[in-house]
């Protein structure tokens, strides 16, 4: 009760469809006059992307395109894009695509004013001065990036995740929220993005350093994705269910960077870094094994999560309540066609201590909100595996 709790998102949102076009005037309006655009090789030629592109350069902004993005970013990559920003002389960044390509495009944003190398870092608020201005149009709902104030990039010769976090924080300073973005998405890619946008609001619900402000954002977020996230991947072109699951993801991302986040993504980080899972998908095979763990810890909040996944909870204690919310988080992964164990996505069981030590190692317990060890880290993975 003692704790002083602060709440920041200084990202300005435009939502809607076609908000893509108010995307150039804005850039312009700003005096950019050089832009280096960092896309998805995916959406290159998506139609978005193409309006952005042609309406850029007809205002005379010069347009540079660096779209050698591959999932889990790492230093090598970002150094690369760096090299490339600088040599164009940008002075405001465009990014196109999911979290992957956004966190390497918010990592050069941060290094292009900084010195220009990541280096031996890990964690450590060393970056200062104002990152270049990014403008993100996220093309998944899922990750949150364009409002996420660190970029996750992995060290190629450690195999290691990084949190490149700016001393200012650093979100993107403008993110279109347009349902047209997403509407080309497979379904199982918006299966796992929903999913990942749906940890994020539960487990920073769920946090120790959970505030009023956070619940009311993580609560509608929960509310929105759960809501619409099987209308979407049923039909991306369904624009008001594109908006929610966009809304949902962007309000949970606003939340966890306060809150911090619990087991479920600290033992998908390893699973990322060492076998190359999706992020996404990662999560969602570890949530109900998370789910289940961590009900103990707090019953009354599963009583809520439950009610907000649609079940009826009238007459349910907290022991109850609680429990079909861990069942209604397992039927929505059947729903989704979420694989079931991690052995169907190429996990090997001898990893599994690594991956527990790792987990352990990286300190989720300030956050999660059962203490969790590495005997019990070991546990959940041979759960879910």
């Amino acid at each position: 009760m003692n704790r002083i709790n602060t709440f920041f998102c200084p990202t300005r949102l435009l939502c809607g469809v076609d908000a893509h076009r108010r995307l150039p005037e804005m850039i312009a309006d700003q005096g950019a006059r050089r832009v280096f655009l960092v896309i998805d090789p995916a959406l290159a030629d998506s139609p978005i992307a193409a309006a952005i592109d042609e309406t850029l350069r007809n205002r005379g902004i010069a347009l540079e395109r660096y779209t050698d993005i591959r999932p889990d970013p790492d230093d090598v990559m970002v150094a690369s894009a760096f090299e490339g920003c600088r040599a164009h002389g940008a002075d405001a960044i465009v990014t196109i695509g999911g979290g992957s390509t956004m966190d390497v495009a918010k990592a050069v944003a941060i290094l292009s004013t900084n010195g220009g190398a990541i280096g031996d870092y890990e964690g450590v608020d060393r970056f200062s001065l104002p990152p270049l201005p990014v403008y993100a149009v996220p093309t998944t709902a899922g990750t949150g990036s364009e409002v996420s104030g660190a970029c996750v990039i992995t060290d190629h010769a450690r195999g290691v995740k990084m949190a490149i976090r700016h001393a200012a924080y650093c979100p993107a300073k403008v993110a279109i929220l347009d349902p047209l973005a997403v509407a080309s998405m497979p379904p199982q890619v918006a299966a796992h993005a929903g999913l990942d946008a749906f940890v994020h609001a539960f487990e920073s619900y769920l946090s120790k350093l959970a505030t009023p402000f956070s619940d009311a954002l993580n609560i509608q977020a929960m509310t929105l994705i759960a809501g619409s996230i099987r209308a979407f991947f049923a039909d991306r072109g369904d624009t008001g269910a594109a908006l929610d699951m966009l809304s949902g993801s962007s309000m949970a991302a606003m939340s966890f960077g306060v809150t911090g986040l619990g087991n479920v993504h600290c033992m998908a980080l390893p699973l990322g870094a060492l076998f190359h899972v999706p992020h996404g998908l990662a999560n969602a095979i570890c949530l109900p094994a998370v789910a289940a763990f961590n009900q103990p810890a707090r019953r009354e909040r599963y009583l809520k999560v439950a009610e907000l996944m649609g079940v009826n909870t009238d007459g349910l204690g907290e022991i109850e309540g609680g429990e079909c919310a861990v069942a209604a988080i397992r039927q929505l992964c059947v729903d989704l066609s979420i694989p079931p164990r991690l052995r169907d996505v190429g996990v090997r069981e001898e990893a599994l201590p690594e991956l527990a030590k790792r987990s352990f190692s990286a300190d989720y317990n300030r956050w999660n909100p059962r203490y969790t060890s590495e005997e019990q880290f070991l546990s959940l993975f041979s759960e879910a595996y």
